[in-house]
C-alpha cells in the first residue's frame, strides 16, 4: 500500500507488508509485490478525499458528503475551510478555476480583470480574468486577483481565485460557529437554527444568473414594441427593469 515504508534506496524497509490480491489484503514478502498505490487516497474521489476524518465515517453518509459537494453554489464571499484534509489547493488548481503564473515574475499591474506580470526578461504577460460569466448551471463565474502589485510569483502561484475558491483552496461553505443543542424544540430532528445575521451580512448570498430571449413579431398593428410600460402592474414590481 501507498503508505509502507521505505528506505533510502526507495525499496520496502520492512521484510514483509501488506498487499492486496485478487481483493484480499495480504501480508507478503516484500519481493513478491509487483505494484505499489501511489497514494492512500486514490482509492476515493476527489470530492471524497477531502472530507476531514472520513475514516470514522458511515460509508452511506461520506456518500451523503460527496454529493453535497458537488450540488454547492459558489458564495458571493468565500472562506477557506479552517479543517481540510489538504486536498483543497491542489483540487482548486487542477480544475481550472484559478489562473495560476505560467512564468516567474514580478506583478506589474493588477486590477479587477487583468494581471499583468512582468518575468525576468523583462517581457509582459497578460492574464485576462473572467468577470461575472454565467455557468451552465445559472450560477456565477467570477475570477477575483489574489495578488498585488510588486509582489514576486513563482511559476505555478495562484494569481487569481474562481468561483468558491479562496487564496488558491477550494472554499464551498463558510466556518459558521455552530451549537449542538436544543432550543425550544425549533430544531427536531434535520430542523435547523440560523442566526439573522447570516441573512443580513450576506454571508451565504450567491449570484444567479439567467438568460431570457423574447421575440419582437410584425403584427397587422404594427411591430410589437418592448417597454416597461406595462399595464395593471406596479411601480415596485417595475423597479429592476430599464428604461428601454
Amino acid at each position: 500500500q501507498a503508505n509502507e515504508p521505505l528506505d533510502e534506496q526507495g525499496k520496502f524497509a520492512r521484510k514483509r507488508v501488506n498487499a492486496r490480491f485478487r481483493e484480499e489484503i495480504l501480508e507478503v514478502d516484500r519481493d513478491r509485490v509487483d505494484y505499489m498505490d501511489v497514494s492512500p487516497k486514490m482509492v476515493v474521489s476527489v470530492a471524497t478525499a477531502m472530507i476531514p476524518f472520513l475514516e470514522n465515517d458511515d460509508a452511506n453518509r461520506a456518500l451523503m458528503g460527496a454529493n453535497m459537494q458537488r450540488q454547492a453554489v459558489p458564495l458571493m464571499v468565500t472562506q477557506n475551510p479552517i479543517v481540510g484534509t489538504g486536498m483543497e489547493y491542489k483540487a482548486a488548481v487542477d480544475s481550472g478555476a484559478v489562473v495560476v503564473a505560467k512564468e516567474d515574475g514580478v506583478v506589474t499591474k493588477c486590477s479587477a480583470d487583468e494581471i499583468v506580470v512582468t518575468d525576468n526578461n523583462g517581457v509582459e504577460h497578460s492574464y485576462k480574468l473572467i468577470k461575472f460569466k454565467r455557468s451552465n448551471q445559472g450560477t456565477c463565474v467570477n475570477q477575483r486577483p489574489a495578488v498585488s502589485k510588486g509582489m514576486e510569483i513563482k511559476v505555478g502561484d495562484v494569481l487569481a481565485d474562481g468561483p468558491a475558491t479562496s487564496q488558491g483552496e477550494i472554499s464551498l461553505g463558510k466556518n459558521a460557529l455552530i451549537g449542538f443543542m436544543t432550543w425550544e424544540g425549533y430544531n427536531y430532528e434535520d430542523a435547523v437554527l440560523i442566526n439573522e445575521k447570516l441573512v443580513y451580512n450576506d454571508v451565504y448570498t450567491s449570484i444567479h444568473i439567467e438568460e431570457y430571449e423574447l421575440e419582437c413579431r410584425d403584427t397587422k398593428l404594427g411591430p410589437e414594441e418592448i417597454t416597461r410600460e406595462i399595464p395593471n402592474v406596479s411601480e415596485d414590481a417595475l423597479k429592476d427593469l430599464d428604461e428601454r
